[in-house]
């Protein structure tokens, strides 16, 4: 059942990873963004990293994410504007399909990592579990504090990029 859902993740996250890349409305890109990163959240979940998962949707999925959105909506850009770049364009979808290329090769020439021993291992959370102490004990105040003032910058980009129409507005 783990390898299923693993497995499930993983091609959720390509399909959105591709969706990503391939939107041309930007707004959609970055919603295939959010998709991505909830998935790789769900893969540290079947892998057991569940301070990663946590971690990786509170800082990216939560305030990256949202911090993109916020500037593609105040830049006001359209998706069907297409740079003249075609000539770049091409040399490096060449360059990017060969690299993937030979990576796909890589993988069926190697065929599998090998297997680690058991014994070298450090126990599975031993220095994650002092991380999360530490970051919701001690960390504490200075990580509000941080998103507190956060807040009140985009609450400030937001009033100076409102557009006034007149004297009106400002009343």
């Amino acid at each position: 059942m783990a390898q299923l859902l693993f497995n499930l993740f993983a091609v959720f996250t390509l399909v959105t990873a591709a969706g990503v890349v391939l939107n041309k409305n930007v707004v959609n890109a970055a919603m295939c963004l959010l998709l991505t990163l909830v998935g790789v959240a769900g893969l540290f979940v079947a892998l057991n990293a569940y301070l990663l998962a946590f971690i990786l949707l509170l800082v990216y999925a939560g305030a990256v994410v949202a911090l993109f959105l916020f500037i593609i909506m105040l830049l006001d850009t359209k998706g069907d504007q297409r740079p003249g770049l075609k000539h770049l364009s091409l040399i490096a979808r060449a360059i990017a399909l060969a690299l993937v290329a030979g990576g796909v090769v890589s993988f069926f020439v190697r065929s599998r990592l090998p297997e680690p021993s058991l014994g070298a291992t450090p126990a599975l959370g031993a220095e994650l579990k002092l991380y999360a102490y530490q970051l919701f004990t001690t960390y504490l105040l200075p990580v509000q504090v941080i998103g507190f003032l956060l807040l009140i910058a985009m609450l400030g980009v937001i009033v100076l990029s409102k557009k006034f129409d007149g004297l009106e507005d400002i009343k």
